[in-house]
Formats: structure tokens, C-alpha cells, sequence
């Protein structure tokens, strides 16, 4: 159970089961508490290399991986900022597709977007022809937090490079240690995620995985920041090190983390996934049921519909009882909730979860 504080400084034990910050597990927690030592230390070096080719061999990459203390949004931004001179394509069917779009206008690019509705998939026909000869990256979000919807990345994929041969940039904040990215055949060039998604963590580590290509375009682009220069990062992460300050306690959850996710077994792990997503999509029709469409539904966040339910009371009740969801976000806001399972949760959490929230739902009759 996560710790929370009310007004009057009361501690207060509540799970989990939001789009992240995620439950995580007392072990996980504790795992932090580990001596605290230097980032540039032999024993740093030690551990960082360790937890790199761990997180490589969970994501079945041979990509180069690199950590910042920070949120994902780090690398979403890093990604544009040594990837693309000029032009990008943004895809967006939500508001963390959005999100990137933002970033790559911040950051001076010309973005050319397309737009799906939401709770829609992106789909290949959405950008038939899209792909022209100046678009250098085009960036998409494998699994939209606001509705979601699991876009078909392989498909994308397949779709852009019969078109031309841009960098592809994919946020996977929440499908990577949650749903199979295939990485082997799906080619990407930026993998975008964090910690405390299907990870497990606490919040405070941003993570990208890149292409050989995409530190080849990064040499050519000047103005790459600092925070986010990945020719920098790479320099220390070959050192076995990071540019800037690791989070240290963060990274000793990460090692335990690991060992227990690769005992698992990523099959297993995806399997796990989806069946507590089956669960939830299953128990949606006893109020309004899915927002997205039939085929394209997320196995780490399930977006219900809420119908005329006075959430913030709903809500209320069930945290009283020590558990909490998440509001809807962005555009369906009004109209939505959000159920998170994923990292440690099991189908037995999810199952106690909806036992308890079918009761709530009584009682507010």
C-alpha cells in the first residue's frame, strides 16, 4: 500500500491502481535504502552497467540504453532535439501525442501533424502519403495514456518506411515491460519510457534506447542542449556512467526490479498484463463499457466510459476505503475514468479492486 498525507499530516495507506505514479511494492521501496554512494564511484560504475545490459536483455534490444534523473519528457524532447533539423511528422490520436508535438514546436521544428480522433488506433491508412522526402523523424505514441489505445506499432512502422526512410521516434512510457514491442522487428530509433509505469518504480528516471542512426544524425545537429545531447550521454554511458547525477536510490530499485522481472519472464510478464486487462475490459459492461475501439485496447491502462456517474464522489468513497484510479485526462476528461494494471499488480489486485468498487457503486444508488 502507498503512503499518503492528508491536510493534517495523517499518514494514510491506499493502492494503487492509477495510470502512474503506480503501486509499488514494499520490497521495491526498501530496495532503495541501499547505502548511499557516488555516482562517479567504481561502485556506481559497477551497478549502472549491471542494470543496462539487464534492461536490454528485458526489452530484447541490442539498442544502446541510457538513464537521466527526470520524467520521460526528458527524452521526448531529447529525441527531437538530436534527431531532426528541420521537419518532423507528429502523429497524435490523444494528449501525450499532443504533448510531443508541443515539444518539437518548442523546440523550433516544423511539424507537420496528423491528427486521429480519439480513441481511434493510428492506423496505416492515416498517413498514406504523409511520409515526404523533407520529414526527417516522425514521432508517435505506441500507447496513449489518455484514451487508452494501443496503436499497431509494427504496422506504423511497416507503412513509414514503405513510404521513405525517416528516423522513427516512439514514446513507450506506458506499453514497454507491459506489452511485447518486438523490438527485434519493429526498428525504431528512439524508445522513450520512465520508471513508474509497467516498470514498477517510483518516479525520477527517464530511459531512451537508440539507434545507431539516430547518434549518426546527432554529430550533424547543432543546439542539442545539454541535458538532453545525446552524444554526451553516450560518452558517459560508455563510462558506465551518466552525464548528470544519477538517482542513486532510484537505480538500486531498478537492479532488484529487474532480477524479479527477468525471473518472471517477459512472456509471462505481457501475459500477466493482459489478463488483468481482460478482467477490466469484461467488468466495463456492467456500467458503460470501453472507450477505445474494439482491437486496438491497451493490456497496462483500461479507459472506461463513466456515463452520468458523479466520479468525485465515486472516487471519494473508494479512496476512503484505501484504494484509487485515475480521473479521465485531456479531452475525455468529463466523460472517462482510468483503471492502471500494471508492474506488480496481479489478477487477484484487479479482481479485489472491482469487488470493491461494485460495492461503492451500491452504496452511491
Amino acid at each position: 500500500m502507498c503512503a499518503h498525507v492528508n491536510g493534517r499530516g495523517r499518514t494514510l495507506s491506499r493502492k494503487l491502481f492509477t495510470v502512474g505514479p503506480v503501486h509499488v511494492d514494499s520490497e521495491v521501496l526498501k530496495a532503495q535504502t541501499r547505502p548511499m554512494i557516488t555516482h562517479r564511484s567504481k561502485e556506481y560504475k559497477a551497478l549502472h552497467v549491471s542494470v543496462i545490459e539487464r534492461l536490454k536483455k528485458a526489452l530484447d534490444t541490442d539498442m544502446d540504453i541510457f538513464l537521466v534523473a527526470g520524467s520521460a519528457s526528458a527524452f521526448l524532447e531529447g529525441a527531437v532535439r538530436n534527431g531532426v533539423k528541420s521537419d518532423v511528422l507528429g502523429l497524435t490520436n490523444g494528449s501525450f501525442g499532443n504533448r510531443w508535438i508541443e515539444i518539437s514546436k518548442a523546440n523550433g521544428k516544423n511539424v507537420k501533424e496528423i491528427r486521429v480522433p480519439w480513441g481511434k488506433a493510428i492506423k496505416p491508412a492515416d498517413i498514406e502519403g504523409q511520409v515526404t522526402d523533407n520529414i526527417e523523424a516522425v514521432h508517435f505514441v505506441s500507447n496513449e495514456s489518455s484514451t487508452g489505445v494501443l496503436s499497431p506499432m509494427g504496422e506504423l512502422i511497416c507503412e513509414i518506411k514503405k513510404q521513405n526512410d525517416p528516423l522513427i521516434f516512439v514514446d513507450a512510457v506506458t506499453s514497454a515491460f507491459g506489452t511485447d514491442l518486438n523490438l527485434k522487428k519493429n526498428k525504431v530509433d528512439a524508445l522513450v519510457f520512465g520508471s513508474q509505469k509497467a516498470l514498477g518504480l517510483p518516479p525520477g528516471i527517464g530511459f531512451i534506447a537508440v539507434s545507431e542512426e539516430l547518434m549518426k544524425k546527432a554529430k550533424e545537429i547543432p543546439n542539442r542542449g545539454f541535458y538532453t545531447d545525446l552524444i554526451k550521454i553516450k560518452k558517459n554511458n560508455d563510462d558506465n556512467s551518466t552525464l548528470t547525477t544519477s538517482p542513486v536510490s532510484l537505480v538500486y530499485a531498478l537492479d532488484f526490479q529487474l532480477d524479479r522481472m527477468l525471473a518472471e519472464g517477459a512472456q509471462a510478464r505481457f501475459r500477466r498484463h493482459r489478463e488483468m486487462a481482460d478482467i477490466v475490459r469484461k467488468w466495463s459492461s456492467k456500467l458503460h463499457g470501453m472507450l477505445p475501439e474494439d482491437g486496438y485496447m491497451s493490456d497496462t491502462i483500461g479507459v472506461l466510459n463513466r456515463g452520468p456517474m458523479d466520479f468525485d464522489k465515486f472516487h471519494a468513497s473508494l479512496k476512503s476505503k484505501g484504494y484509487e484510479i485515475s480521473n479521465g485526462y485531456g479531452d475525455v476528461k468529463e466523460k472517462t475514468f482510468r483503471i492502471g494494471h500494471m508492474g506488480d499488480l496481479r489478477p487477484t489486485d484487479i479482481k479485489e479492486l472491482l469487488k470493491v468498487m461494485d460495492e461503492t457503486l451500491e452504496e452511491l444508488k
